[in-house]
């Protein structure tokens, strides 16, 4: 399981406690780490996404020019 993120690691925990059998079968057919990182990278690059939009809905204030608003 290399490179898994916290998206990955939610996921595990998700399928152990909720989707046991369905964990059990990908862990015996040996899809599970292929199936944790699609799993993590689609959520990280929606959650760019999402931070982008939220950016340009909202943009940061200047933290040079304006720091109390910046806090």
């Amino acid at each position: 399981m290399e490179q898994l993120g916290k998206y990955g690691f939610l996921r595990r925990d998700y399928l152990k406690n909720h989707r046991n059998s369905t964990y059990q079968v990908m862990l015996l057919q040996d899809t599970i780490g292929e199936h944790l990182l699609e799993v993590d990278k689609a959520a990280r690059e929606r959650e760019e996404v999402i931070l982008k939009q939220l950016e340009k809905k909202e943009p940061l204030p200047d933290k040079e020019k304006d720091q109390i608003v910046w806090v």
